[in-house]
This record gives structure tokens, sequence and C-alpha cells, in this order.
């Protein structure tokens, strides 16, 4: 049993090790700057197939959605304001 053990541990350091050195070389061996630029735009090129654009509808709706919830807490903080300044100017 303790034998099996130790064949087990082995073998687990020696994949470890593998790992290290696969890593180390990759690092080691770096590419020109214009492959790894190339490399960047493929990723960026395959990132925006991923994307999924609203339609025009789902964008005029989201617009307006967003215009009228800026206006109805623009007017509400407008109300606060003059409520406050109220006050003030009855204390004072």
């Amino acid at each position: 049993m303790a034998k099996k053990k130790k064949k087990i541990e082995e073998k687990k350091i020696e994949k470890k090790d593998i790992k290290k050195e696969s890593n180390k070389e990759k690092k080691d061996k770096k590419e020109n700057i214009f492959v790894r630029f190339r490399i960047f735009c493929n990723g960026v090129k395959s990132e925006f197939q991923k994307i999924h654009w609203p339609s025009r509808y789902d964008l005029i709706k989201y617009s307006l959605a967003t215009i009228i919830f800026v206006i109805i807490l623009s007017l509400f903080f407008y109300a606060i304001t003059a409520i406050f300044e109220l006050i003030v100017k009855t204390l004072v």
C-alpha cells in the first residue's frame, strides 16, 4: 500500500513539473508585437460576433423610458429643494 501511494504521489509531482515547464516555455517564447496584436484583433472580432444588439424598437423603447425616468427624478429633486427652501425661509 505504501509503495502504491508513493508511486501515485510521484506521478502527481511529475505532472505538476510538466505543467510548470510548459508554462515557463510559453513565457520564454514571446511572440512578435504584430502577431500579438493580430491575435488580440481576432479575439475582439470573435467577441463582437457574440454581442446581441437590440432592435430599433427596443432601442427607442429603452431610450424613452430613460428620458422619462430622468425627467421624473429631476422634478422630484426640484420639489424637495423647493420644500426645503420654504422651510428655511420660514425659520429665518
